[in-house]
This record gives structure tokens, C-alpha cells and sequence, in this order.
């Protein structure tokens, strides 16, 4: 079995003596008896940190979680600054969830029924893996927007019963942020813990309607005289 590492932008190649096994296992393979200075990150090996997420083949995984196939390329998550090899500094991820403060802002006493527990007991579950952020295609083009993760993140406190600010968090996300995002579902897709950041963004776009916002991108738009709206 074979797998190509992507080092600083150079390929390598590696033989593993397994027909099965998990890509930490082999990526631990390599350190121990092919080449000490490969460098990675992991932990709980266990699919409980999120630790050891990079992209297989151009997709989000966790390394500890992932049965790896002959053939792959594995390389760092993307939009990251990269340390060394496979390993990256998810500083930057962490920092958006300053930009859409996505935190209790006015607390208030509240009783909270099973149903609204369950509404956001998904939110929750995330290991800041970065795996959503890794693989959103609107920061290749647009550093500066919040992402999938913090995005999820104040929806989550939006449905709290317990905010008695909502506002705050949506005026916080609309530059950079709700309206941004194309919903073209990798979040959801290479989430590890099954949270849906694409439904949770869509549902942001809501209450932010209900506070007088909308999509600047739809009234830039100018439809013209093929939308019948011209040419008199």
C-alpha cells in the first residue's frame, strides 16, 4: 500500500505494510520507521478532539478515523497557516468566532423545554476540527469572511432562550458573514459530528430577515430589460 504526503508543497511517497488500517496508524508508521521528522498533529485518537483532521484526496477527515486506500494524498487543511507538513495553526478559525461574537451577550433567566435543548444540542457536539472551514470554497476568495464554523456557532446562541440580546450576534454577522456564504454544503458535508452548518446559516439568513437585513448581493443585482423590468 502507498500513500503520497504533500511536505511543503513536494510530494513524497511512502510504502505501508498494511492492506488496512486508519491513516493516523500510518501516518505513525512512517514516523516511527521511515522518516522521523514527517510531523502531524493528533491526540485522543479517537474522533473525540479533532485533532488530526487534514484533507485526504481533497476532502476533510480525521486521520484517526479514516481507513486509508492505496494511493491517497493527504495533505494539510486548507486556508491555515502551515507550521510543517500536516500540521497547522488553527489560531485564525478560532478568531472568527470574536468577529460574530457568538457567545451569551445579555443572559436572562429562561426555562428551556427538551424541545429547544434538542434544537441546538447538535451545535454543541463540534471538536473544532476546522474541517468546515478547511473546505469552504469562499474563503479561497474572500479571507476575511467568518466561515461555517463560527457561523454555526451563533446560531446556536441565536436559539437560546437564555439571550436576551439576538440582535447583537446578528448585527455581528452580516459583513463578512451570513450573506456570504454560497450554501454549497461542504461544511455539512466533511462535518465529522453530523452538524449541518448549511440548514444553520439558512436559518441565521432568517432571523437576520427579521431584523431588517437582507441579501446585498440581491439588491446589487440589476435584473434589466430579459427580466422584463426594462426597455420601455
Amino acid at each position: 500500500m502507498q500513500i503520497k504526503i504533500n511536505r511543503q508543497n513536494n510530494i513524497e511517497e511512502y510504502q505501508i505494510p498494511f492492506k488496512s488500517t486508519t491513516l493516523l496508524k500510518a501516518l505513525y508508521h512512517i514516523k516511527n520507521y521511515t522518516d522521523n521528522t514527517l510531523t502531524f498533529s493528533s491526540n485522543c485518537r479517537s474522533g473525540v478532539c479533532g485533532a488530526c483532521a487534514v484533507r485526504v484526496n481533497g476532502k476533510e477527515v480525521l486521520a484517526c478515523s479514516y481507513n486509508f486506500k492505496d494511493g491517497d494524498l493527504v495533505e494539510p487543511l486548507a486556508y491555515h497557516e502551515i507550521q510543517r507538513d500536516l500540521k497547522v495553526n488553527k489560531q485564525k478559525a478560532r478568531e472568527t468566532l470574536k468577529d460574530s461574537t457568538a457567545w451569551l451577550h445579555q443572559p436572562q433567566k429562561s426555562t428551556i423545554s427538551q424541545e429547544q435543548v434538542t434544537l441546538t444540542e447538535k451545535q454543541t457536539d463540534c471538536i473544532l476540527c476546522d474541517s468546515c472551514y478547511s473546505s469552504c470554497p469562499v474563503l479561497e476568495v474572500n479571507p476575511n469572511f467568518i466561515g461555517p464554523f463560527a457561523l454555526t456557532r451563533a446560531y446556536r446562541y441565536t436559539s437560546d432562550p437564555r439571550e436576551g440580546d439576538i440582535q447583537s450576534i446578528v448585527d455581528n454577522i452580516q459583513t463578512n458573514g451570513v450573506w456570504d456564504c454560497t450554501l454549497c454544503g461542504n461544511c455539512t458535508e466533511v462535518c465529522p459530528q453530523g452538524i449541518d452548518p448549511k440548514m444553520d446559516i439558512t436559518m441565521l439568513r432568517s432571523t437576520s430577515a427579521q431584523f431588517g437585513y437582507s441579501d446585498p448581493n440581491f439588491q446589487a443585482m440589476s435584473f434589466g430589460s430579459d427580466f422584463g423590468f426594462g426597455g420601455f
